[in-house]
């Protein structure tokens, strides 16, 4: 039977004990409330459990279609969870076939999380989802579906172990829509509004408005070359059969295609027509600066000079004849070689 006490300040109005292992007590009933506690300045109700094995401080229970426990404030919190475990336990745990936790709010946030640990990184909201769905989904019908901030740090880190999927994919499903799937902008006059470590695929139309920068040299086109001899960057090429192309090996040939670019320090900046082939095919400078190879035993070459295909196989030479260097002529040279041969950079402008 429950115990009456004569309450002190700190006592306590009525106690109940159950001696069994699944005892109550205390019990109420009611067509209303079933038990009900006043505190004037603290708790007006307080449960305590001693158990080892899980059993709980308060616990409530609904059978019909209303709530198991519920907890309203006028001015502060309605239901207040608070643990002091360091092994895992939570201040409110919520569990259920469809909704685990369910915030609303009609002025403040629906769920707020809030922390201040550093170590095992901790998230001030975490969502994990054991199987093949959603861990966090964010939605909003006005708004912005998810916002991210850091003072210091990434807004929205990334990552994916996927073999074929993106860390992050964007999509606009407005099919007459404006906006872009991705926007971003960078303030000041520094840094990027993207930065990419990799290739950058893109399927459509590349729009620029301002200038294009590369920090490579020349501008290349790909051309199938022949597969029965040694080819390398820097070489002088030649048109072959079937268009082909092979390296020169005969003087003020207008047959004459480029120079195989990527010898030396120039990289090609753009290269056209590149496609899967199974057949052998290498970059030829179109323009621009390119490393070639040059033979200066047929005359010594000076920058300024004009260079056309010489004897020697892939080798280009000083072009001192202007009626046999017309339409065989690489480019200028923009370095000198005095004799024997050489790899000197040199402006392509194939004529």
């Amino acid at each position: 039977m429950p115990k009456f006490i004569e309450t002190t300040e700190s006592g306590i109005a009525i106690t109940g004990e159950s001696t069994g292992s699944k005892g109550i007590g205390v019990k109420g009933e009611g067509a209303a409330v079933g038990v009900r506690g006043d505190g004037k300045s603290w708790h007006g109700v307080a449960g305590l459990s001693e158990s080892t094995t899980g059993g709980a401080g308060v616990y409530g229970k609904n059978t019909g279609v209303g709530t198991g426990v519920m907890g309203e404030s006028d001015t502060w919190m309605g239901v207040y969870g608070k643990t002091n475990s360091t092994k895992g336990g939570a201040g409110v745990m919520g569990e259920g076939a469809l909704g685990g936790v369910i915030g609303k709010s009609t002025k403040w946030n629906g769920v707020y999380g809030e922390t201040e640990g550093i170590e095992n990184e901790p998230a001030g909201v975490w969502g994990e989802h054991k199987g093949a769905g959603v861990g966090v989904k964010a939605k909003s019908k006005d708004g912005a579906g998810l916002v991210a901030n850091s003072q210091t740090n990434v807004a929205i880190h990334a990552e994916t172990q996927s073999p074929a999927n993106a860390a992050i994919a964007a999509y606009n499903l407005n099919p007459a829509g404006l906006g872009a799937a991705i926007y971003a902008e960078k303030k000041g006059a520094v840094g990027h509004a993207g930065f990419f470590v990799g290739d950058v695929h893109i399927t459509k139309t590349l729009v620029v408005d301002g200038d294009v920068v590369l920090s490579n040299a020349d501008c290349a086109e790909e051309f199938d070359v022949v597969n029965d001899e040694p080819v390398e960057p820097g070489m002088v090429m030649v048109l072959g059969a079937n268009g082909i192309l092979e390296p020169c090996q005969a003087a003020y040939d207008k047959r004459v295609a480029g120079v195989i670019s990527g010898a030396g320090t120039y990289k090609p900046g753009i290269v056209l027509d590149k496609r899967p082939s199974s057949t052998n095919r290498q970059p030829i400078a179109l323009m621009g600066k390119v490393y070639c190879m040059v033979d200066a035993d047929y005359g010594a070459i000076s920058a300024g000079d004009l260079l056309t295909s010489s004897d020697t196989i892939g080798h280009a030479m000083r072009a001192d004849d202007p009626f046999h260097a017309f339409g065989a002529v690489i480019g200028k040279a923009l370095q000198s070689l005095t004799s024997g041969r050489g790899l000197i950079p040199v402006l392509v402008s194939n004529r």
